[in-house]
């Protein structure tokens, strides 16, 4: 009998190497996928099971060279690997694009016989012939043909658009003494210059203590204004063309706009039924967001006695201040117990005992940069993957916290890899930071654990786009229990943080809630009415969504929208965060809050919702764990408390 090889990681390329890797890999993998398409196309097997498995070759060659590319345009240290990462993205798009507008290729799937497929590759049938439609593959050919160069534009555009953000990295620069209340260690690695004067940059670690606890308002706003006005003004245009072709597109396809064309393939079905959902969280927050707003607002006027209004350049600190005043809360102290190496041995150990894994490092493996760490994923003695680690900022690196797939998963064929990117401090981290470490790694669990099924299509994180964030919402509520927390968040003194202390950080948490969810709501319905109404002027929309939803004013001369970096992934749906965070506030409800590792309840939700990827509807998975529809009713309830 012949022994089934166990598949290896992939090996990536030294940093020296990655430019003629990602090139050779791209011309190999797409040379790959078209001859598996021209024998499709002229021989194709003569049953409908075999044609799906040799499509789903396709796609597999297609999102290797994709996947690595779209994480090391985002990474690597150089800018020409980046350079080379987005042109293969872009041919891969292109390819995407033709072959779903190949309609000798559409008749053999339209043609095919689902009787006899089993549930799963019946939906894969499905998706594949819905991706045809939604490609125009039975429009003319003069529409086809101006639909591929609107494919192409967008992926362009889209990339100069996060390559702006990403590389526009803004400056401070004040005397030492204007920096007084922020922590000794943000000091301490921020020492003056020559001339005197401490650079601030618009990254994470420096920008966010600095509007938390800088005390001299004057250094808070200017960092706020940089901050706000990263990506001004060279993504303005790119964000007016980027959303006149998604229009275009959708309007030839059939579709009235393109937040209806995205919303046809999501939980939420409709396009208009995108602001009805940001007008009922809108509504729901209300009345939290009005009380906790007057309280910032009352705290403020200490300071401001003629104040009506607090912005976002004071919001933060003073938040701050009510935390530590009303419910006995030093971010400062709480800081102290949160050590980035601590911090992170401690996600790995909750998340190996939540789902049953374990984590062996890879001091061997190749990447991409030097504060890259690498782990080999098992469950038991089975390997079930990898991944990477690489949560400090550095120049011409992604800016904000994501997972990037490395590779998809394929039950005996290809082990499921992905890498986190985030921008932590390398020292002490706020608490705000570690939830973030905990949802950001939510998702890359998730796209291990579904990394053992039969299909590319549906490895890994690949649900509705508006079910994404559930998983890992919910795995934020392990970074708030106190017992949890006291297994690795001790201070230099080896301390673990008080029971006591974690309580009054819960409560101090809830203050603020519900100004949150107004301030993404104003996110949410930027993204939507800058896609269905295209305003010419966007800074003004803007304004005026900001003014109906925000519960803090615009500043003036600002221009947030182009560091928006949503508007490039998410586009017209941001919406999805929220109406994720419902259903994961509905997850949530299934798990005792006093034994979160519950190995019956843990078990079912890792093998009910996250090891299935993409195989069922995102409703069904849910619906699977909790026995019943998922509701609003645990999300409305923690909004009101």
């Amino acid at each position: 009998m012949t022994e089934i090889a166990t598949p290896q990681p992939l090996v990536l390329p030294a940093p020296d190497a990655a430019e003629s890797w990602v090139q050779a890999r791209t011309r190999d993998g797409l040379a790959e996928a078209r001859a598996l398409v021209d024998r499709l196309r002229d021989d194709p097997p003569a049953d409908a099971l075999g044609v799906l498995r040799q499509w789903d070759e396709v796609g597999r060659a297609l999102s290797n060279i994709a996947s690595v590319a779209s994480l090391l345009a985002n990474v690597h240290p150089d800018e020409a690997v980046r350079t080379s990462c987005e042109q293969a993205e872009v041919e891969v798009d292109r390819l995407v694009t033709e072959l779903r507008q190949d309609r000798a290729l559409y008749e053999v799937f339209a043609g095919l016989d689902a009787a006899g497929l089993d549930p799963v590759a019946a939906r894969l049938l499905s998706k594949t012939l819905e991706d045809f439609r939604r490609a125009g593959v039975d429009l003319d050919d003069a529409t086809r043909a101006r639909l591929t160069e609107i494919n192409e534009r967008l992926t362009a555009v889209g990339q100069e658009f996060s390559r702006t953000i990403r590389d526009d990295v803004r400056t401070v620069r004040v005397t030492p003494d204007r920096l007084a209340g922020l922590p000794q260690d943000w000091l301490d690695a921020h020492p003056a210059g020559d001339d005197g004067l401490v650079t601030v940059t618009t990254d994470y670690p420096d920008a966010v203590p600095v509007r938390m606890f800088a005390h001299d308002p004057d250094v808070r706003r200017r960092v706020t204004v940089a901050f706000l006005e990263r990506g001004w003004p060279q993504n303005e245009s790119l964000l007016g063309e980027m959303f006149a072709l998604r229009h275009e597109l959708a309007n030839l396809v059939g579709y009235a706009d393109f937040a209806s064309y995205d919303a046809d393939v999501k939980m939420i079905g409709k396009g208009p039924a995108i602001p009805e959902f940001i007008d009922r969280i809108a509504e729901a927050a209300e009345a939290p967001m009005r009380r906790d707003l007057e309280s910032l607002l009352a705290r403020y006027r200490q300071d401001v006695p003629d104040a009506t209004e607090i912005d976002n350049a004071d919001s933060l600190y003073y938040e701050e201040l009510v935390r530590k005043e009303q419910h006995d809360v030093d971010a400062q102290l709480v800081r102290t117990y949160f050590d980035f190496t601590r911090v992170r041995q401690g996600l790995l150990d909750v998340t190996a005992r939540l789902f049953g894994l374990r984590y062996e490092p890879v001091p061997d493996a190749t990447v991409w940069h030097e504060d890259v760490t690498a782990y080999d994923v098992f469950s038991g003695d089975e390997t079930l993957g990898r991944i990477y680690l690489d949560l400090h900022p550095r120049d011409g690196k992604y800016k904000h916290a994501a997972q990037f797939t490395v590779a998809d998963g394929l039950s005996g064929r290809q082990l499921p890899e992905g890498a986190l990117v985030c921008n932590f401090s390398r020292g002490l981290m706020e608490h705000d930071h570690v939830v973030t470490l905990f949802h950001e790694f939510g998702h890359l669990v998730h796209h291990v654990l579904a990394g053992r099924g039969e299909w590319t299509r549906f490895s890994g994180v690949a649900t509705e786009w508006d079910f994404v964030e559930a998983p890992s919402q919910m795995l934020e509520e392990w970074a708030w229990d106190a017992d949890i927390l006291r297994s690795f968040a001790t201070n230099a003194d080896g301390e673990p943080i008080p029971t006591d202390l974690v309580d009054r950080m819960r409560a101090a948490d809830d203050f603020g809630k519900g100004y949150v969810a107004r301030t993404q709501m104003f996110y949410a319905a930027m993204s939507y009415w800058f896609h269905t109404d295209r305003p010419a002027d966007l800074t003004a929309a803007m304004r005026e969504l900001q003014a109906r939803y925000s519960p803090f004013p615009y500043i003036d001369g600002t221009h947030m929208f182009a560091s928006f970096g949503h508007l490039g992934g998410y586009s017209s749906a941001y919406y999805t965060y929220m109406w994720s965070l419902v259903i994961a506030k509905d997850l949530f409800s299934a798990f005792d809050p006093d034994d979160l590792f519950d190995a019956e309840v843990a078990g079912r939700y890792r093998d009910r919702v996250l090891a299935p990827g993409g195989s069922k509807d995102a409703a069904d998975l849910v619906a699977d764990f909790l026995g019943r529809p998922y509701t609003f009713d645990a999300y409305a309830a923690w909004l009101a408390r």
